[in-house]
């Protein structure tokens, strides 16, 4: 089966599908939307379903892979929800102290794309740590349009303690060698950068088409900033240039990049957003920043 891309959709679908996605419209409103683009066969609810994620096609690092050591852990936040769940991943044949990364996730929790995300962490040497936000209301689902309801009913403000919990809670671990770093996708993108405004501790912190905080908070950050953007997504790139001039006002480390002709998402293997070439090289950028900051 040929997969589909970004190229196969007209692009005023691929704009409502990420309302969708980030709760600007429900599921009725998309379905409504995309019915214009329903031809040749193709209902709007398979456009919807050929639009969302199949996370078996995307996996990279199965879950039992025995070069890893993985484990479900639970942490205290006792300015947020309390007790929060998360996904601990190690290399299996290390013993010594890691260094350790966060993983912020998308608006809909814990999914099995994450997971896998902080495997592959877990094989380039890294301990990773990806915090589920849906703990206290059950947890990721298993369902990405019962994620996208629940992730609407938290309290953000103690979720964003949940992450600093869970920052806080991983550099402490013994068997993290001091350093500690962030790396966070679409909402957890945000989260990157929020967690580089108020962690004056992290090392690090990279952020895939993430929301910016106020450019005001920029003098707070102590961290190397590694920004990823894609080329077509004006909801997140025109907030930038404010932004960038914060930081280099500030005098903060950055590199950022923009990847022509790529739809927000590009960087999630799940989804036809995904681009290939462009996911792969962030990734090498990724990986390679984080080589730079957290060990030396």
């Amino acid at each position: 089966m040929t997969r589909l891309t970004a190229q196969d959709f007209d692009q005023e679908l691929l704009i409502l599908f990420d309302a969708y996605v980030h709760g600007a419209i429900d599921r009725r409103g998309f379905l409504e939307g995309a019915q214009k683009f329903a031809v040749a066969g193709m209902t709007a609810g398979m456009l919807l379903t050929a639009l969302s994620p199949n996370f078996a096609q995307a996996q990279q690092v199965p879950p039992d892979d025995k070069r890893l050591k993985t484990e479900r852990v639970s942490y205290p936040s006792p300015a947020g929800n309390g007790t929060v769940n998360g996904y601990l991943v190690r290399p299996a044949n290390v013993s010594g102290a890691l260094p350790a990364i966060l993983v912020a996730h998308e608006n809909r929790g814990l999914n099995p794309h994450i997971e896998d995300i902080a495997r592959r962490l877990a094989l380039d040497g890294f301990m990773a740590f990806a915090p589920d936000a849906l703990t206290p209301l059950g947890g990721y689902p298993g369902d990405e349009d019962k994620a996208r309801e629940l992730f609407a009913k938290l309290d953000q403000g103690k979720t964003r303690e949940d992450f600093l919990a869970g920052a806080r809670y991983l550099k402490k671990r013994p068997d993290c060698n001091g350093k500690l770093g962030v790396v966070g996708f679409c909402w957890g993108g945000g989260v990157a950068h929020v967690l580089s405004t108020q962690l004056p501790e992290l090392d690090a912190a990279v952020s895939f088409y993430g929301n910016h905080p106020p450019a005001e908070d920029a003098a707070k950050v102590k961290a190397p900033l590694l920004i990823h953007f894609a080329g077509v997504d004006e909801r997140i790139n025109a907030a930038w240039p404010a932004y960038e001039a914060a930081l280099k006002a500030a005098g903060v480390r950055y590199t950022a990049y923009q990847y022509a002709g790529t739809q927000h998402g590009f960087n999630n293997d799940t989804t036809p957003r995904f681009d290939a070439a462009s996911a792969k090289l962030a990734w090498e950028r990724t990986v390679a920043f984080f080589e730079k900051t957290l060990r030396a």
